[in-house]
């Protein structure tokens, strides 16, 4: 089973910096596919960024330019910096697996609260 815990969130003005972290638990940590994602009020959660055990990154439109994910395979950390914020950028920010299957967890967790606000 695996399992994510993320830290990092807080209150941010926009235009600012916010840097997430996530430390994972589990085995073949290098061969999944990581992923951040987020839900915002009232909306369905959606992939932000995705990085392979290789180091390639993908990045929603939304966010793309501004945010950065990166991993240490070692360590079993996904990091993701947040950049020149935005008021829509307020969500609750999950860590979990993309692919394969095993490290997709059901179980979401609670997340870190990131709050973009003036």
């Amino acid at each position: 089973q695996v399992q994510f815990v993320e830290s990092g969130g807080g209150l941010v003005q926009p235009g600012g910096s916010l840097r997430l972290s996530c430390v994972a638990s589990g085995s073949f940590f290098s061969l999944a596919v990581m992923g951040w994602y987020r839900q915002a009020p009232g909306k369905q959660r959606e992939l932000v960024a995705s990085i392979t055990g290789g180091g390639t990154t993908n990045y929603a439109d939304s966010v793309k330019g501004r945010f950065f994910i990166s991993r240490d395979n070692a360590k079993k950390t996904v990091d993701l910096q947040m950049n020149s914020a935005r008021l829509e950028d307020t969500a609750v920010y999950y860590c979990n697996g993309v692919r394969p299957p095993a490290w997709v967890s059901s179980n979401w967790g609670q997340g870190t609260q990131v709050t973009v606000s003036i």
